[in-house]
């Protein structure tokens, strides 16, 4: 399985976050290119190399060229993303991320999630660091986020009613149930996105887990501390090679009463609850009924999501789970050149070798339907392209 391990000396932002993404591999145009999915003007992403202290870093700007539009509700937010081009995987993590600073807000201000109108966290460069985040590690093809126990910093910021303590009260929440340690650094080194970003999608924390380093990225954060202002990403495989062994939840409901319509929009929300595979199974049940099996599989502690997702997205009144042993082929996501420019494969290998190369059939389609091209064609000459390029 393809992990990523944030080390947080320094603490972690949004930029930072992007500026370590990038610095481990991901393309900077393919970057833009999921982030211009979310229809939104005014602004760009840039990235630069930089020093902090000995090390080379790669330093992100989200620079804003418009104004944002004023605050945002959490509401506005989730109604962009959900309108967005974005993958559901990517529009759903995003909103989790902003949900959990909602209620964070909420919680600390005393106040109804529906209430929260964000001031620095919902404007224009914090949308883009959060679906950026998220959009760079699909682009990695990293299956597992793990984070090492954040410096909680020391003394005041400024804030819209005058000076509060560090970490803001947002931030305090969100690091609830979460490793801090105070490493004697009298600034705010974890901002609230960055807080959101790592304790949201982060599997454990702690210590690094056992994983083979594939590749290892610098993001810089933008003061100068008296320790280098860095956060780094090891990327790497956590022991699930090809052949390996690993255990998943197979999730399922039988259904004989629900229109064939409401099918496609329940398969796209079990995908944004965490499921991995979803597919129906037509059957004959009692009384000779036609009925159809919705199978989803997802990760063990994903199990909850998905069942409530059947409940609500369904006719079902009973789900029924089990956990099943499978072997998958190490694979990784990575964008490639092609004549039409960039696009994303899905690689898999088997002892090293490269088994299959597929392009991912969304940016094909795309890519046809805006040059006018048959379908057909452009698979097969994205393919042929990608498989060059892996070759050199």
């Amino acid at each position: 399985m393809k992990a990523i391990y944030f080390d947080c000396p320094s603490g972690a932002s949004g930029d930072m976050i992007l500026g370590a993404l990038l610095d481990a591999g991901v393309s900077l145009d393919a970057l833009r290119g999921e982030l211009a999915k979310l229809g939104l003007p005014g602004w760009a992403l840039t990235a630069r190399e930089v020093r902090r202290g000995a090390f080379r870093a790669t330093k992100a700007d989200v620079e804003v060229r418009a104004p944002a539009g004023g605050h945002r509700s959490l509401g506005d937010i989730l109604r962009l993303l959900d309108g967005s081009g974005l993958p559901a995987r990517t529009r759903s993590d995003a909103a989790r991320i902003f949900s959990r600073l909602a209620e964070a807000e909420a919680r600390a201000h005393g106040t109804a999630v529906e209430a929260v109108h964000f001031h620095d966290v919902g404007a224009l460069d914090a949308i883009i660091d959060v679906t950026g985040a998220v959009a760079g590690l699909q682009l990695l093809g990293v299956e597992s986020v793990h984070v090492s126990a954040l410096p909680i910093g020391g003394g005041s910021v400024d804030g819209p009613h005058g000076k509060i303590p560090v970490p803001g009260p947002g931030t305090a929440e969100l690091l609830k149930g979460f490793p801090v340690v105070d490493t004697g650094v009298r600034a705010e080194l974890v901002t609230p996105t960055g807080a959101a970003i790592l304790t949201t999608l982060a599997r454990s924390a702690g210590p690094m887990p056992a994983m083979t380093v594939r590749a290892v990225g610098y993001g810089a954060g933008t003061r100068e501390l008296e320790t280098p202002n860095l956060l780094r990403c090891f990327v790497g495989d956590t022991g699930q090679a090809a052949g390996a062994l690993e255990t998943i939840a197979q999730v399922e409901t039988t259904i004989d009463d629900m229109s064939p319509q409401l099918y496609e929009p329940l398969m796209d929300r079990l995908f944004e609850a965490g499921a991995v595979d979803v597919f129906l199974t037509p059957v004959v049940m009692k009384r000779s009924r036609p009925g159809v099996v919705v199978t989803a599989l997802c990760p063990p502690d994903r199990v909850p999501d998905v069942a409530r997702t059947l409940f609500e997205e369904s006719t079902t009144i009973g789900v029924r789970f089990t956990e099943v042993r499978r072997t998958i082929l190490a694979r990784e996501l990575v964008t490639l050149a092609t004549e039409y420019g960039p696009v994303p494969f899905k690689v898999s290998r088997l002892e090293g070798r490269v088994v299959t190369i597929t392009p991912e059939f969304a940016e094909v389609a795309r890519i046809a339907r805006e040059k006018g091209l048959p379908l057909r064609e452009v698979l097969d000459q994205a393919r042929a392209a990608g498989r060059r390029a892996l070759d050199r």
